[in-house]
């Protein structure tokens, strides 16, 4: 256990959840929740403003996600720890946290004693990482996708027309055509559609 408060900020879009997590955590002599954000965008002026220790996010928060913001963090304010926190156990999630630099990932059903636990492990350096879902992450493997194959599904997600998502991402439509073609042999799917879903499922988007 620390000897000193360790500052906290919670980036959580809804609002029930960020203030339930905020009174368990100050339940705890040694954590203190400094700073409360419901948005991604938010959380790098929200963590220079109060001198942070530990970022706990959700990974679906408006104008950016969890590991976006995360990923920011880490570039801006590398000394901060990163905690991802999250109702979506989806393995590619896992890989993407670490690959933005989060130092635990759990899941939102996890005790709060757990959730405290981590916040202390995580500033002594060590990572913290929900069993289950490293055990998927391993079985699942690497994102087979491309960033441009995400991106061009992410576009199609909303039902854009090849001539529609061309325009948007500003690529020739058969650009367009052949990301999705790879991106739905790639995931074994028959249309883009499916492949958005399987994508979604796996944490891959």
């Amino acid at each position: 256990m620390t000897s000193r408060t360790i500052k906290v900020l919670l980036a959580e879009d809804q609002s029930m959840v960020r203030e339930a997590l905020a009174a368990l955590l100050g339940l705890e002599d040694d954590i203190e929740v400094v700073a409360q954000v419901a948005r991604g965008d938010e959380v790098l002026a929200a963590a220079r403003a109060h001198d942070i220790d530990v970022a706990l996010m959700d990974i679906e928060m408006p104008g950016a996600t969890g590991i976006e913001a995360a990923a920011q963090l880490h570039r801006e304010l590398p000394a901060v720890k990163l905690v991802i926190l999250t109702t979506f156990g989806r393995p590619g999630y896992l890989r993407s946290a670490m690959e933005a630099g989060a130092d635990a990932f759990l899941v939102k059903d996890a005790p709060a004693a757990q959730l405290a636990q981590a916040v202390r492990k995580v500033l002594a350096g060590e990572r913290v990482i929900d069993p289950t879902l490293a055990a998927a992450a391993l079985a699942d493997g690497a994102n087979p996708l491309t960033d441009r194959e995400r991106e061009v599904l992410r576009a199609a997600a909303d039902g854009s027309t090849n001539a529609e998502l061309a325009r948007t991402l500003h690529l020739s439509q058969g650009t367009v055509r052949n990301y999705l073609s790879t991106a739905i042999q790639k995931l074994a799917v028959r249309n883009r559609a499916e492949a958005v879903r399987r994508a979604r499922e796996k944490g891959w988007l």
